[in-house]
């Protein structure tokens, strides 16, 4: 991995009576998102937290806290952390196989983190033995360790040069999907209606590009830091409306419509190359002309106190 990417476990993969070295990297990580701290405003300074006697309300310093679990309301049963970290159970720092599934087969509702696997260089010969195997095999790997203070189930899947581990949800944790559409109501959708819809999807087919996604929650906290940092105004978002069952029909035969007029656009036929090649030098001459402005570019990602 490019230095300064830490690996986060190291250990050992084994299947069969085959294991060769390995090393966790974090796939996915929220480390680059904008953060603020709590800041008192009339100081200006950043304000730490301290915690307090419910009941009293005097501060509770780090060496008298302890840890306790709740059974009837206000009444907890006291354990000491030394009794926490005793349940922690002895890591033999292996991913040991336990069985290889058709790749179909698991919900990815049960999906947690994702973590690069990444080979040894002395076991390097049995780990592209096994990537190759699944990818051919087309089958997922299941397998166990004790990662990061628990026991967990991890999907290893074929990826790329590697394999990507990915930790998956217990099944106490993922809640039936029963109980969230319960109450979704009993609707049959035929006619012009779902034909319109139909031929939205059609139209509007392409790629999986994880690039063209936008955060635009984070592009609007950068956008707000930088105004900021210039002493500027945002304007305000505009609001989005949702179409009301009424206006549904409507909506669905303008986003058809919509839809055929841009695919008549893109059906005419383009500048050719010479003039093509003539526009962007008009274009570059403007830009070239024009006066130089502050950057307008987002604020940096770092931050914010």
């Amino acid at each position: 991995m490019a230095s300064g990417h830490r690996a986060q476990w190291k250990g050992f993969l084994k299947f069969g009576e085959v294991s060769c070295g390995v090393a966790l990297y974090t796939a996915a990580s929220t480390s680059e998102r904008i953060t603020f701290n709590t800041i008192n405003k009339a100081s200006g300074n950043r304000v730490n937290r301290v915690f307090i006697d419910s009941e009293t309300e005097d501060p509770v310093p780090k060496e008298k806290q302890t840890k306790g679990f709740e059974i009837d309301n206000g009444q907890y049963i006291i354990i000491d952390p030394e009794e926490v970290a005793a349940t922690i159970p002895e890591s033999n720092k292996t991913l040991e196989v336990d069985a290889f599934i058709p790749c179909s087969e698991v919900d990815d509702v049960y999906f947690d983190k994702p973590y690069y696997l990444t080979p040894d260089k002395m076991g390097a010969d049995a780990f592209v033995a096994l990537r190759d195997a699944m990818k051919k095999s087309n089958v997922a790997a299941i397998a166990r360790a004790v990662l990061f203070r628990r026991v967990r189930t991890v999907l290893i899947r074929p990826h790329g040069k590697g394999l990507i581990a990915t930790t998956m949800n217990y099944d106490y944790e993922v809640r039936s999907s029963k109980k969230a559409f319960e109450e979704m109501p009993k609707l049959k959708i035929e006619g012009e209606m779902l034909d319109l819809a139909k031929h939205i999807i059609a139209t509007k087919k392409g790629d999986f590009d994880p690039a063209t996604f936008d955060d635009r929650y984070e592009a609007a906290l950068a956008d707000l830091v930088k105004a900021k940092m210039e002493g500027k105004a945002l304007p305000k978002p505009k609001k989005v409306e949702v179409s009301k069952p009424n206006d549904l029909l409507a909506a669905l035969r303008e986003s058809a419509g919509l839809l055929k007029a841009g695919a008549a656009a893109d059906a005419k036929p383009k500048r050719t190359a010479a003039n093509a090649n003539q526009g962007n030098g008009r274009q570059r001459a403007a830009r070239g002309a024009a006066p130089k402005t502050a950057s307008s570019g987002t604020a940096p990602r770092r931050k914010a106190s």
